[in-house]
């Protein structure tokens, strides 16, 4: 079976996706489509380690496959699907419960944040989540991984799990025909661009999340040009003017989120926004920057709302997707299977 270069990541169908997911990954996976064998998942399974309403549920994994595709995400040239439809995901994850080790899920700091003071009455599938997203990621053998800031942890989990199952089972893996005994690969992270931590709108020391009680924190992908714009003219900003240098943005959250932003949204670096608007004021950096948000993201908002309103299109897409991620997995999963002694 030979490693072929490939792509894996996913997002959780939890509220909508908004535009720190769309800078801080999707603009890198519609990149990484170009060049590499590309799988982008809907995470539906990891979605229920908290409580969904199910009617909620269907339409949230709707509306992120209808996000993918409005935002450059080519069903033909990359495969996209939701995860509850391949049942490797979930096999996979099970023997990796196996594998890993309960000091290292301790260590994982998201559980932590996640289940708070209330860790007793978390699910297990919460806590078990990293081991799910190595399945995820090694069903497919998958050898990059886009990946925020906030998941570095979880991929170095899957790397750990990667090498303990191949050194756990070595002699099995030699004899199923891979001579270096190395079965699964350790997957790289991908961490690119201007703007791969996005932050509050209302707070420039907090992530941009879908959580935040208030909607003013975010750009939702489903908003229209009038609400960007609105968000835009209201974020927080401090009182100085823009710097000419990007040294200049230190200890100034508020204005290296913009500043990121724009660069983003504009393919150009931090330094070239600043080198156009250094010495300005916020309320006319904050005019250019509502347009720009305006021109880029109203016309995906108006894409979603077309797809949404398609729902057995977005199905077809999903199916065709799963079973053109089961062409991948299926064989892995055999392989996995025959390496730890299963019969059949």
């Amino acid at each position: 079976m030979k490693l072929e270069e490939r792509v894996f990541s996913g997002m959780q169908p939890t509220g909508s996706l908004h535009l720190g997911n769309y800078l801080g990954a999707m603009l890198q996976w519609i990149e990484l489509q170009k060049t590499h064998n590309c799988m982008y998942c809907v995470v539906d399974l990891h979605a229920i380690t908290v409580w969904q309403d199910p009617a909620e549920l269907r339409d949230s994994i709707r509306q992120v496959t209808a996000a993918y595709i409005a935002a450059g995400l080519d069903p033909k040239k990359s495969i996209l699907f939701n995860q509850s439809q391949v049942s490797a995901h979930a096999e996979l994850a099970w023997i990796f419960n196996c594998v890993a080790r309960l000091g290292w899920l301790n260590r994982m700091t998201q559980f932590k944040e996640k289940a708070g003071k209330n860790k007793e009455n978390a699910s297990v599938g919460l806590y078990a989540y990293p081991n799910l997203m190595a399945a995820d990621i090694l069903a497919y053998r998958a050898t990059h991984v886009p990946v925020g800031e906030d998941q570095k942890q979880h991929l170095e989990l899957a790397r750990d799990i990667a090498q303990k199952f191949n050194v756990d089972f070595q002699k099995e893996i030699v004899a199923a025909g891979f001579e270096d005994g190395v079965f699964f690969p350790q997957p790289e992270p991908v961490i690119t661009g201007p703007a791969t931590r996005v932050m509050s709108l209302r707070d420039g020391t907090k992530k941009m999340s879908k959580s935040d009680p208030s909607d003013l924190s975010r750009i939702n992908l489903t908003d229209d040009a009038d609400l960007i714009a609105k968000k835009v003219k209201k974020a927080k900003t401090d009182p100085e003017a823009l710097p000419s240098e990007v040294e200049g943005l230190k200890d100034r959250p508020e204005a290296q989120n913009l500043v990121g932003i724009f660069a983003a949204l504009s393919g150009t670096t931090r330094e070239a926004v600043l080198a156009e608007f250094g010495g300005a004021q916020f309320s006319g950096f904050k005019i250019s920057l509502a347009e720009l948000a305006t021109e880029k993201l109203a016309p995906m908002a108006d894409e979603i709302k077309r797809l949404k309103a398609e729902p057995d299109e977005i199905d077809r897409v999903l199916a065709d997707g799963a079973e053109r991620a089961r062409v991948v997995a299926d064989p892995v999963m055999r392989k996995v299977k025959e390496i730890v002694g299963f019969i059949g």
